[in-house]
C-alpha cells in the first residue's frame, strides 16, 4: 500500500476525525491486497503468508494468527458453513485502540476480515461490536454498504469464485462478550457464559460450525501483510515480535492518547516521548501495561521493550498494549478497588472462584478505603489471588482480574498497610 510503511495501520486516518470513505481508502491502496489474494493466491498461500509474518493476536492473548487459521478443518468433508468474526467488543478498561481504527478507517477492517474469510473459505463474516460504539457502528454500516456496491462483498467477489456475506452485530454488552466463547454464545442469542474447551472455535464455534475470531487490530494488519509481504512486515519491528503496535496511555500523563509504533518500543519511551511524561507536580509510580487485567510494572521496568516476551519476563503481559498510568497522588488501593469492583460486576457467575472470590475481594478493598480495614485483610487478599489463579476458573476473567491486585500487593504493600493502620484512606481529604 502507499501509506507510510512505518505506520501502516494509522497513516491514512485523517487528523480531523472524519472517516475515510471507499474512494479515499482505495487512493491509499485499499483493496489492492484483496485483488492480489483473489487473483494470485490460494487460501492456503494467504494463510502461509500471515503465518510467516509472525502476526500475533492484538486482543491480549497474542496467539499466532496464521496458526489459528490453520486449525479450521479443510477438505470436501469439512463442515459448512464457516464463519469469521471480528471481535470489536473492546470492553477492557483503559483500552480504546479498536474504536480509533474503526471510526477512522472502517474499510481497512472490512478488507482484513474479507481476507481472513478467504483464507479459511468462510461463508459469513460478523463484526461483533459493543453497543456503546455508536459512531463506529454508523461508519462501519456505511462502509459495508459501500463494499457491497463495489463488489468487494457478496457473491463472486471481484468476479472470483469466492463469496462472503458480512453482518454488523451490535452486542448487548458485558465484559464477558470479549472472551471468544462468551462472544459465540452472545452471537447465538444466549447468555454470554464461556464454553468448555475443547472443542475449540476453529473446529466447533458459532452454531457448532468452524469459526475464527480475531481482534480488530489483528485483522487490520492483514491487508498490509498480503500487499507487501511477510519480510517487509517483520522489518517494521524493534523486537522479535514483528510489525507495529498501537500503544496507548491513559491516566495523569500530559498527552493521553494512542500511537502506532514499532513493536518493542520501550515502555519509558512511550510514556515520555509520546505521552509527554507525567503532569506537572506528579510522579510516576506504576503502570498497567496492557489494560486493567495486567500486572503493574514500576520504575525499574521503564526500559522494558513493549512486546509479548519482554513484558512477560518483567512479570506482566503486553495485553492490549494500552497503559493505565498510576501517579503518586492517586491511591493505589482505591485504583485496584475500582478495578475489582468492575470485574466482580462483569463476572458471568459461571464458576465459584470468580463470582464469590471477586465479590469477597471487592468487599475487603471497599472496607479498607472506607477506614474499616482489619488485621489479616492482606492475607485474605493474597489468598484470593491464588484462589483466582489460572487453572482454578472456567475462563480467564478472574485470573486477569487478580493481576492488578496481586501486583499491587507486591509493589504498594505499604499503602495497603497504612490504610489498615490509620483506619482511613490517606489520599482522601
Amino acid at each position: 500500500m502507499t501509506v507510510a510503511a512505518e505506520k501502516p495501520l494509522t497513516a491514512a486516518i485523517r487528523s480531523d476525525g472524519e472517516v475515510l470513505g471507499l474512494r479515499e481508502y482505495e487512493q491509499t491502496g485499499g483493496y489492492q491486497a484483496l485483488k492480489k489474494a483473489l487473483g494470485e493466491m490460494t487460501p492456503q498461500s494467504v494463510q502461509e503468508e500471515v503465518k510467516k509474518s509472525g502476526l500475533r493476536g492484538r486482543g491480549g492473548a497474542g496467539f499466532p494468527t496464521g496458526m489459528k487459521w490453520s486449525f479450521v478443518p479443510v477438505g470436501p468433508d469439512a463442515p459448512r458453513p464457516r464463519y469469521v468474526i471480528a471481535n470489536a467488543d473492546e470492553m477492557e478498561p483503559g483500552t480504546f485502540k479498536d474504536r480509533y481504527l474503526m471510526e477512522g478507517n472502517p474499510h481497512q477492517l472490512i478488507e482484513g476480515l474479507i481476507l481472513a474469510g478467504y483464507a479459511i473459505q468462510a461463508d459469513v463474516a460478523f463484526i461483533f461490536i459493543r453497543g456503546e460504539y455508536k459512531l463506529a457502528q454508523e461508519r462501519l454500516a456505511k462502509a459495508i454498504a459501500e463494499a457491497y456496491a463495489a463488489g468487494h462483498l457478496g457473491k463472486n467477489i471481484l468476479r472470483s469464485a469466492f463469496s462472503l456475506e458480512m453482518i454488523l452485530h451490535v452486542s448487548a454488552g458485558r465484559y464477558m462478550c470479549g472472551e471468544e466463547t462468551g462472544l459465540l454464545n452472545a452471537l447465538e442469542g444466549k447468555r454470554a457464559n464461556p464454553r468448555s474447551k475443547p472443542p475449540f472455535p476453529p473446529v466447533a464455534g458459532v452454531w457448532g460450525k468452524p469459526t475464527i475470531i480475531n481482534n480488530v487490530e489483528t485483522l487490520v494488519n492483514v491487508p498490509h501483510i498480503i500487499a507487501k509481504g511477510f519480510a517487509w512486515y517483520q522489518g517494521l519491528s524493534r523486537s522479535r515480535d514483528p510489525g507495529t503496535k498501537i500503544y496507548g496511555a491513559s491516566g495523569k500523563v500530559k498527552r493521553p492518547g494512542l500511537w502506532e509504533l514499532p513493536m518493542g518500543t520501550p515502555l519509558g519511551e512511550i510514556l515520555e516521548e509520546h505521552a509527554g511524561g507525567m503532569r506537572d507536580g506528579l510522579k510516576f509510580r506504576g503502570v498497567l501495561p496492557g489494560g486493567a487485567s495486567t500486572d503493574f510494572l514500576v520504575q525499574e521496568h521503564l526500559g522494558v521493550p513493549m512486546d509479548f516476551l519482554e513484558v512477560q519476563k518483567a512479570g506482566s503481559r503486553l495485553g492490549t498494549g494500552t497503559m493505565i498510568v498510576l501517579d503518586d497522588h492517586t491511591c493505589p488501593v482505591g485504583m485496584v478497588s475500582n478495578l475489582i469492583q468492575f470485574f466482580a460486576q462483569e463476572s458471568c457467575g459461571w464458576c465459584t472462584p470468580c463470582w464469590s472470590g471477586l465479590n469477597w475481594a471487592k468487599q475487603i478493598l471497599a472496607a479498607m478505603e472506607e477506614g474499616r480495614g482489619k488485621s489479616g485483610d492482606l492475607e485474605k487478599l493474597q489468598f484470593q489471588t491464588k484462589f483466582l489463579a489460572p487453572g482454578n476458573t472456567f475462563c480467564a476473567l478472574a485470573p486477569g482480574a487478580a493481576e492488578p491486585l496481586q501486583s499491587a500487593l507486591k509493589y504498594f504493600r505499604d499503602d495497603f498497610e497504612r490504610h489498615i493502620r490509620e483506619q482511613r484512606c490517606p489520599w482522601r481529604a
